[in-house]
């Protein structure tokens, strides 16, 4: 019996060593070990061995029992081990997931591009800005009614004597007076302006943190005609050949004669929808400079003449074909799935 034991214990070592897996040594610890195991089944001969024989043959048993259950270990260690530190440096390494730049962004480097060929030059200038630069040097003075469709925000901070009170943006026009500034009065001026605004609205084509972008050019001889010209050249740049705009005559204090733009909505083909309401999607104003605004960049308004335009950045994108978002808001969402597909 004795004998019997040793053939089985190298046995069940071999049978370790040449082990490929740890499913393996799992079936070998079975057929060895388990309940019905070839030594397991020695144990229960123990009782028919004579008193003398017993001790030596118990004493054997527990050292192969032992001795396979130490190998067993070894070896799946040496498994495990293989498998954490194995590196085949002529496998490609797997590639990180790349984002891509969001709608916003996209849209400020198309309207960028589009104005850059016919000589703009994109500027930037505070999103939290002085009353002065947002309103008074716009020709909207202190308590004037046409204040109130900005519905600003005004930041919790002292007045400045000359500046006023400070405020977040609501328009992208204050960079105008800030850039007739930087020239010191020697134009030409051919400016687009990308920033953020905010105005308390929120319904599906209103934001309270939006991007405008706005142009200004100022030369001698600059008239209507520019504008239209410019305006058009845009929406057929951005929309397609087939774009097909309006002006309507408007009052803004700080141009004159004004004009809100409007394109015709892709998403009904003019008929009327949720994000357009009457066939026509306004994205903005646009007008002559007015003579007081021109002054107050320091200019003289008898020598220079400009055209102005500010548009929703978003507002005007949401038209591109085959873009089909028709609440604004959606551009904000975070979900990852919606963020994915832009």
């Amino acid at each position: 019996m004795q004998e019997e034991l040793n053939n089985l214990k190298n046995q069940a070592i071999a049978a370790i060593m040449e082990a490929k897996s740890v499913a393996e040594l799992e079936q070998i610890r079975i057929d060895y070990l388990g309940r019905n195991g070839k030594i397991t089944t020695e144990i229960k001969k123990i009782k028919k061995l004579k008193p003398d024989e017993k001790k030596n043959v118990g004493r054997l048993i527990n050292e192969a029992m032992s001795t396979l259950a130490k190998t067993l270990a070894e070896q799946k260690l040496s498994f495990s081990q293989s498998a954490k530190h194995w590196f085949d440096a002529t496998i490609p390494g797997e590639k990180p997931a790349l984002g891509h730049l969001h709608l916003v962004t996209q849209a400020a480097a198309e309207v960028t591009a589009i104005f850059e060929k016919i000589g703009f030059t994109r500027v930037r200038y505070p999103e939290v800005e002085w009353d002065w630069y947002a309103f008074e040097a716009l020709n909207m003075p202190q308590g004037h009614p046409a204040r109130d469709e900005w519905e600003t925000f005004f930041i919790n901070l002292p007045e400045d004597k000359k500046y006023g009170k400070v405020v977040l943006t609501p328009h992208t026009s204050s960079g105008q007076i800030r850039e007739m500034e930087r020239v010191k009065a020697r134009p030409p001026i051919r400016m687009i302006n990308i920033a953020k605004c905010y105005r308390r609205q929120s319904d599906a084509t209103h934001v309270p943190m939006f991007h405008q972008f706005e142009g200004l050019v100022v030369d001698k001889g600059i008239n209507i005609t520019n504008l239209k010209g410019t305006l058009d050249y845009f929406g057929k740049k951005l929309y397609g050949s087939k774009s097909v705009s309006r002006i309507r005559p408007f009052n803004f204090k700080f141009t004159e004669p004004s004009f809100e733009v409007d394109f015709r909505c892709v998403h009904c083909d003019g008929k009327g929808c949720k994000f357009c309401k009457s066939g026509w999607h306004e994205v903005g104003g646009a007008g002559m400079v007015h003579p007081n605004v021109l002054k107050a960049g320091g200019i003289d308004p008898g020598v220079y003449s400009g055209f102005a335009f500010g548009w929703g950045l978003e507002r005007v994108y949401l038209l591109k074909p085959g873009l089909n978002i028709n609440d604004i808001r959606t551009v904000y969402r975070t979900n990852l799935a919606y963020l994915e597909q832009l």
